[in-house]
C-alpha cells in the first residue's frame, strides 16, 4: 500500500495527475453500488495542501470502478477559500477543505490548533492530536451548525523562522525582532518582545530581502522553500516548533449521510491513506529543502530545557487566556487537556 501511496503522491503533487475532470479508465470494482458525483472545493492549485483530496480522489474511483467520483474544483471555482463552510451549509458542493484561521468565529473551538508550542513532536502525534481533536463533541457540533463533519486533516506541518541578521540562539534574542507571524504564534513572539508585523505570504522575501522583517514564519520546509526565503536569509530555526494551524477535510453531512454504507466504509478505510499521503508530500519537501537550507544558511536549534522555557514563558500562558476568553461559550479547557492528552501519549 505504501508505494501505491508514494506513487500516487508523487503523480498528483509533479503534475497534477488528478487535476481536472478525474475521468478514469474502465477497471473492476471491490466496492460495488450506485453511481455518485461529489465536488470538491478548494482554493489555489495542485499543491502539497491538496494531496490527500487527489489521492481520495484517484482511490474512491479505483475502488468502486469509476461509479463514486469525486471532483476537485480548484482556484476558488465553487467557492472562496474562507466561504467554504457556508457552501457546506447550503449544500452547494460535497466536500471541502477549510482552515480554521481563515473563519475562526465558525469553527472556535478548531483554533485550538493555532496555540503555540503544543505538545506535536512528530507526524504521529499530529495524527493522533488531530483525530482526538475532531472527535471531541465540541467539535463536532462547530461543523455540524455548518452541516459538516470532518473527515481527515491536512496535516499542516510546524511552522519554523527564517530570518536575518544575528540568529537568536535565546529568548532574550528574539526581543525587539521584527517578525511576520500569525495567531498564537504572533502571540508567543510579543511575549518575547518581538514586534509582531503582518503582511502576506507573497510579500515576506521582498521584506527580509529590504530589511523591513527579521524573521517570517512558515510551515516548514515546503513554504520556506516554496517562497525561496534561502535566497535572502542567513539563519532559520530548526527545532523551534512554534505552532502551527488546522486545515481539515470535511465532508457535507447530508450528502454522507445519504451514502450507502459500503461507501462510508470506503470512505473510512481510505482515511489512513490520506494521512500517509501528507507523511509522504511533507517528508519530500523536508528532502528538497533542508539540505539546501543546512548548506546556505545557519541552523538553530534549541536544547530541550531551552524549547520549555520558550513553552513555558510563551506557550502556557497564551494557553490559559485562550480557555478564559472561550470557557463561557464551550468546554476550552477540555478541548485543550485532549490536544494536550493526545500530544503526550496519555
Amino acid at each position: 500500500m505504501m508505494k501505491r501511496i508514494k506513487n500516487a503522491v508523487c503523480g498528483a503533487v509533479a503534475a497534477g495527475l488528478f487535476a481536472g475532470s478525474m475521468a478514469q479508465p474502465v477497471m473492476a470494482a471491490n466496492v460495488d453500488g450506485p453511481p455518485v458525483f461529489w465536488k470538491f472545493s478548494v482554493w489555489g492549485k495542485s499543491r502539497a495542501l491538496t494531496a490527500g483530496p487527489e489521492h481520495l480522489a484517484a482511490r474512491l474511483a479505483e475502488e468502486t470502478g469509476g461509479k463514486f467520483q469525486l471532483k476537485i474544483f480548484y482556484g476558488d471555482q465553487l467557492s472562496k477559500a474562507k466561504e467554504n463552510l457556508d457552501g457546506m451549509r447550503v449544500n452547494a458542493f460535497e466536500a471541502a477543505i477549510v482552515c480554521n484561521f481563515y473563519h475562526p468565529a465558525k469553527t472556535p473551538a478548531l483554533m485550538v490548533m493555532s496555540l503555540p508550542f503544543l505538545p506535536i513532536k512528530d507526524f504521529d502525534t499530529s495524527i493522533a492530536v488531530r483525530d482526538a481533536l475532531y472527535q471531541h463533541p465540541v467539535t463536532v457540533s462547530d461543523l455540524e451548525k455548518w452541516n459538516a463533519i470532518s473527515y481527515a486533516s491536512t496535516h499542516l506541518p510546524q511552522y519554523e523562522f527564517m530570518g536575518t541578521g544575528e540568529p537568536p540562539k535565546t529568548l532574550a534574542d528574539w526581543n525587539g525582532l521584527r517578525v511576520r507571524a500569525g495567531g498564537g504564534v504572533g502571540l508567543a513572539m510579543e511575549k518575547l518582545g518581538a514586534v509582531r508585523q503582518s503582511m502576506p505570504a507573497t510579500e515576506v522575501y521582498t521584506a527580509l530581502q529590504r530589511g523591513i522583517a527579521d524573521a517570517v514564519s512558515f510551515p516548514f520546509t515546503y513554504a520556506h522553500g516554496a517562497y525561496k526565503l534561502q535566497e535572502v536569509a542567513s539563519w532559520f530555526t530548526g527545532n523551534l516548533k512554534p505552532g502551527t494551524a488546522d486545515c481539515p477535510i470535511v465532508l457535507n453531512k447530508t450528502s454522507y449521510e445519504s451514502l450507502p454504507d459500503q461507501y462510508k466504509d470506503l470512505l473510512a478505510s481510505l482515511k489512513p491513506e490520506v494521512d500517509e499521503v501528507y507523511r509522504e508530500v511533507y517528508g519530500k519537501a523536508d528532502e528538497r529543502y533542508l539540505p539546501i537550507f543546512q548548506e546556505a544558511l545557519t541552523e538553530v536549534t534549541y536544547d530541550p530545557a531551552t524549547r520549555q522555557e520558550f513553552q513555558n514563558v510563551a506557550g502556557e500562558p497564551i494557553w490559559r487566556q485562550w480557555v478564559s476568553d472561550n470557557q463561557e461559550n464551550f468546554n476550552a479547557q477540555g478541548v485543550l487537556d485532549t490536544i494536550l492528552n493526545a500530544g503526550n501519549g496519555s
